[in-house]
C-alpha cells in the first residue's frame, strides 16, 4: 500500500458577515480542512493508481469530521460541499484525481448520505499555489444560491514531491444570494440535481 506520509494539516474557517449588503440574521459559515502529503508516485509514471484511493480513506474521514467539528459540531446545518487538490510539480494531474472518492465519499458519509455531485478541482501547482475548491449544495446540483467557491493554499507546500488535499464545508447560501433557480427549501434530495 502506498504511503502518504502526512506532514502537516491546517484549517481555515471563515464567517462571512456581509457582502456590502446589510448583515444577514446569521453569518454564512463555511470552513476548508487541508492535509499536505508525501505523493508516493513522484517523478514517475505509475500505470495502476486506482487502487492507491483505499490508502486515502481514513485521511478523508478525518478531514472530514475535523471540518463538521469546526462548523458546529452539527452535520444537519451543513448543506455545502467539495473539494480539492494541489499537485506539487514532480506530480502528474492524475495524482490529484485519486482524491476522489476518499475525500467525497467520506464527506457523504458524515453528512448523511448526500445526494449531490461533490464539485471537485484539481491542478499541479508549485510551493505556496492556491486553488478554488468549488462548493455546491450537498442534496441538489441546481441550488443556485449555494454556488461558490473557497480560495485554499498553503505558504510552506506543496513541495514537488507533494500533495494537498482538501475539503470544504458551507453552513448557508451565499450572502444575499438573489439569482433564483431551485430553492434550497424546494429540494426533493432524489437524484442529486433537484
Amino acid at each position: 500500500m502506498p504511503d502518504f506520509a502526512l506532514r502537516k494539516t491546517a484549517l481555515l474557517i471563515e464567517e462571512i458577515r456581509h457582502e456590502g449588503g446589510p448583515p444577514p440574521a446569521q453569518p454564512r459559515r463555511r470552513a476548508a480542512a487541508m492535509a499536505l502529503v508525501a505523493n508516493p508516485f513522484a517523478g514517475r509514471h505509475v500505470a495502476e493508481l486506482e487502487s492507491a484511493m483505499d490508502a486515502l480513506k481514513p485521511l478523508g474521514l478525518a478531514l472530514a469530521d475535523r471540518l463538521i467539528a469546526a462548523l458546529g459540531g452539527d452535520p444537519a446545518a451543513i448543506d455545502g460541499y467539495g473539494k480539492g487538490a494541489i499537485v506539487g510539480t514532480a506530480g502528474e494531474l492524475e495524482h490529484g484525481a485519486l482524491w476522489h472518492v476518499p475525500g467525497g465519499y467520506a464527506m457523504r458519509e458524515r453528512l448523511g448520505d448526500a445526494r449531490a455531485i461533490v464539485p471537485s478541482a484539481k491542478k499541479v501547482g508549485g510551493f505556496g499555489a492556491r486553488l478554488d475548491v468549488p462548493l455546491g449544495h450537498i442534496n441538489a446540483a441546481y441550488v443556485r444560491s449555494h454556488f461558490d467557491a473557497m480560495e485554499v493554499g498553503l505558504a510552506d507546500g506543496p513541495r514537488p514531491d507533494e500533495i494537498v488535499f482538501c475539503l470544504a464545508m458551507a453552513c448557508g447560501p451565499r450572502v444575499h444570494a438573489r439569482m433564483g433557480g431551485l430553492a434550497a427549501a424546494d429540494v426533493r434530495g432524489e437524484d442529486g440535481l433537484r
